[in-house]
Order: C-alpha cells, then structure tokens, then sequence
C-alpha cells in the first residue's frame, strides 16, 4: 500500500516536503508530530485561517441584525414576542445543528462536514434578503443556524487538530483565535451598515437590513471556493480511524513535514473501543470528563447568555439609553467591538500560553460582573458624565469578555477531550450555549421592556454563576495533551 491510497482528502495546495524523512507506525506518532513539529507550517497556518470562515458569518450575521430589528419590527408590525422569535431563530437552529455537526464531525470526518455546511449560509442569506414576512425571515435565520452549529464542532477540531501544544501559536491560542475574528466580524458589519446607511437614500433606508442580511452570501461563497482548493482532512483524525497513509500524505501537504509510513505500521484504529456514535455524548458525562463537561457548560452558558444580552443590546442601548442618532450609534458600537472587545481577544490569543485559560476566563468575568452592577447602578444616564460611564461599563464589559470567556470557554470546549470526543464535546457545548444564547435574545426585548436599565442586575447572575464554577473546577485545558488520553485507554 502506498501514500496514495487513502480515502483522507488532501489539499489542492500545500507545502513541499522538506528535511529528513519522518516513519511513525501508530496514530499516536501522528498526534505527536502535530503537537511538536517546528517545520514550516505554512498551509497549516492557512487551514487554520479557514477555519475560522464559519465563526466569522456567525458573528457577522448576529451584528447586522442587531441594527435591522428596529426596521424588521417596524416593517413587519411584530410585537416584542415576535421580535424575540425573529432575534433568536438563528440560535435555535444552532442548538440542532450542533448535536447533529458534533457527531458527523466524529462520524465522517471533519473536511467533508466542513465543505457541505456553507451552502446552509448562501441559501440562509439569499432568504433573509427576500424574504416576504417575518415567518420566511425566521425559517431562513434558522436555517443559517443549522450552518452555524454544524460549522462551529468541527472548526474548533481543525484549530485543534492542526495546532502545537505548546509555545507561541499553541492549541489554546489558536481556538482563541475565535474570539477576535467574532469581533472583527462585528465590527464589519458596522461598517457595512455605516457604509449602506449613507449611500442610501432615506427613503430606502427600510432596505437596509435585507442589504446587509443578503451580503452574507458573498463571504459565504468565497469561503467554499477557498475551501475547497486548501483544505486537507484533520491528519489526527485520518490517523485514528487508521488511515495513517492519508495521514502522512496530510502532513507533507500542509506541514512540509517529509512523513512516511513504516512498513509493519499498525493500521488498524486507534480509537477502535471509541468509534464515533450518538452514545458518545454520554461519554462526556462520564470519569474525567464529567467535570470538564460541567465547567465547560457552565462557563460558556453564562459567557453566551451574558455576551448576547449586551452585544446584541448594544444598539439599543446606545440609541435608547443614552439618546443618541443612528448614525452615533454606529460608530461608538464600532469604536466598542474595536477599542476593547476586539483588543481583548488579541490579548487572549498572545497571553494565553503563558497564563492559561483558567485565570484569564477568571479575571473576565470580574471584569464583567463589575461592569453589569455599574450599569445597573447608574441606571439611565441623566447628564454627560453618567453617560460616561455607562459607556466606560460597557467598554470593560466587552474588554473582560474578549479576553476572558469570550475567548476561552471555547478553549475548555475543544481541548477538555481527545479527538475521538473532541467533535461530540464541542457539539454538546455548543448545543447547551445556543440554547442559553436562544433564551437570551429572546428574553432581551422583554426583560428591557419591562425592567429598563435593572435588565443589568439580571444580567450580572451570568458571569457570577461563571466564576463560581471556575472556583469550584481548577482545570487548565492550555498545554495538556488531551488527545494522549485516545492512547492510553487500553482498548
């Protein structure tokens, strides 16, 4: 048998093999190749890049509907109820497509589900821009959902999957890198709305959220085509389901690693007591891994709950807390997601090597839980200097999440369990999320109705349920080589 036959697919373009040649025999040589290797890793640093598309529509989409709910009500006539449903589709449809993405992750691989979920954002996105009611606008959003979930498991496997274990760039740094391209999404689709709201005329400004919903398919499109030409199987998991050919074919492509496969090599599974199955979610709960699981879950429950509250909230905060114009909205949200969230998650992604995941998810949700009781203490700003430091909370608020839960509860998801679980672990997590995320979006426009500025004393319950969990489980996911744990099982 030779190098070329292999069912895992490698990529159009990639790396020339370079140095002396590397044989390993079992998958567990290809794990430690991936988690030490100093060779150029080029294509690998490209596949990580893609990687992220999935994460990048997702935020993109979330914060250009922000600005168009107003529109969308307006135009449809709905009720904070309806507003709510339309707000939350996209999550709900997440919640489904990440138990489904999770397990297909594990089941088939990580390049085929990669390349088929994008076309669920083209078609999602094409809806929204034409969609006759508010009904089709919330088929479509759920509908981009199920692309969402299912994206989301398997783009936190490549992260992982094609990332060292230590040192600059590690496992931990790359899955952080989630957080600031969510940020940088964001802030494109401010520009986007700035960019649309001033070239149209006011009377078409009604058009604007099926403008900016619609362009989604553009990145959408070009990320399949992208895809497609660089994009190789996980060499970690081709190696566990055998395929070590595929494997060493992967590495020379993307790593420029010179990798062969020995002669009485063992091609035979490595994960063959653990094959992909829906049982697998219950693996999660079970040993080691329940606690992981629980402050996993916790953690990133009251990440997304607290995040989507504000983030989402943030135009109309602005707008109707502190009674500014649209067009100010725009640009202190934009200068917001830049100045401190996005900052912060380039803070996470540098830092988190050498302080680890734990005590900087801790200090974020302090950071939060400060900012929500200030805002909820000074309440609707009454003069400039209160607007101030309204506008200071909600600056340290997105500060502490991008450097906090916002990057690294991502981090606990992906790397508290080995390839065989990594793509059930993150599904399940992300399943539990989009459910907090889903109760979250909805509950905003009626828990703000109601309550006004001491919606933020609700809020505030989320990062403190967050930091009692990580006081309760001291696990440090960033440089531990969890995917060992598929070797070491005895089966």
């Amino acid at each position: 048998m030779n190098d070329l036959t292999t069912s895992a697919h490698v990529a159009i373009t990639g790396n020339t093999p370079t140095g002396e040649a590397v044989t390993f025999r079992r998958a567990a040589d290809v794990s430690h190749l991936v988690n030490s290797s100093t060779q150029a890793r080029s294509n690998a640093r490209i596949v990580i890049g893609i990687a992220l598309g999935g994460v990048f529509l997702d935020a993109y989409d979330l914060g250009a509907l922000a600005f168009g709910m107003k529109d969308v009500t307006r135009e449809f006539g709905l009720s904070p109820t309806g507003a709510g449903m339309v707000a939350s589709a996209i999550a709900f449809g997440a919640i489904v497509g990440a138990l489904i993405g999770g397990y297909l992750t594990d089941k088939i691989g990580r390049y085929r589900v990669f390349m088929a979920d994008m076309f669920f954002f083209v078609f999602a996105a094409l809806a929204c821009a034409f969609a006759p009611n508010e009904y089709v606008l919330t088929a479509a959003r759920f509908v981009m959902g199920l692309g969402v979930g299912i994206d989301l498991p398997v783009a936190m496997a490549f992260l992982a999957e094609f990332s060292k274990l230590k040192g600059r760039g590690n496992k931990a740094a790359s899955i952080a890198m989630w957080c600031p391209t969510w940020y940088a999404a964001i802030s494109i689709s401010y520009l986007l709305v700035l960019f649309f709201y001033t070239v149209l005329p006011e009377a078409h400004t009604g058009l604007l959220w099926r403008i900016i919903l619609g362009f989604g398919a553009v990145p959408a499109i070009l990320i399949i085509c992208i895809r497609s030409r660089y994009m190789s199987e996980s060499p970690v998991w081709a190696a566990n389901q055998g395929d070590l050919h595929g494997a060493a074919a992967i590495l020379r492509n993307s790593y420029g690693i010179n990798a062969h496969v020995a002669e009485d090599a063992d091609l035979s599974p490595a994960t063959r007591g653990r094959r992909a199955s829906w049982r697998n979610y219950g693996e999660l709960l079970k040993g080691v891994y329940l606690r992981r699981t629980i402050l996993a879950t916790v953690t990133a429950i009251a990440s997304a709950f607290a995040y989507n509250a504000v983030a989402f909230g943030l135009p109309v905060i602005l707008s109707s807390f502190l009674a500014q114009s649209m067009l100010t909205t725009i640009l202190v949200s934009l200068a917001l997601n830049l100045l401190f969230a996005f900052v912060g998650g380039i803070l996470a992604v540098r830092l988190v090597p050498k302080f680890g995941a734990w005590k900087m998810t801790t200090l974020g949700y302090c950071f939060q839980f400060v900012a929500l009781v200030g805002l909820a203490l000074v309440g609707r700003p009454g003069d400039g200097a209160e607007a101030a430091i309204s506008i200071a909370m909600l600056a340290l608020f997105l500060l502490g999440q991008g450097f906090g839960p916002g990057s690294h509860t991502m981090t606990f998801a992906s790397l508290s369990y080995p390839t065989s679980l990594r793509g059930v672990g993150v599904g399940f997590n992300q399943t539990l999320m989009r459910g907090s995320s889903t109760v979250s979006l909805f509950m905003f426009p009626l828990l703000s109705a109601a309550l006004s500025t001491n919606v933020f004393w609700v809020i505030a319950l989320a990062p403190l349920a967050g930091l009692i969990a990580l006081l309760a489980i001291r696990w440090e996911p960033s440089g531990y080589d969890v995917d060992a744990e598929d070797y070491v099982r005895g089966t």
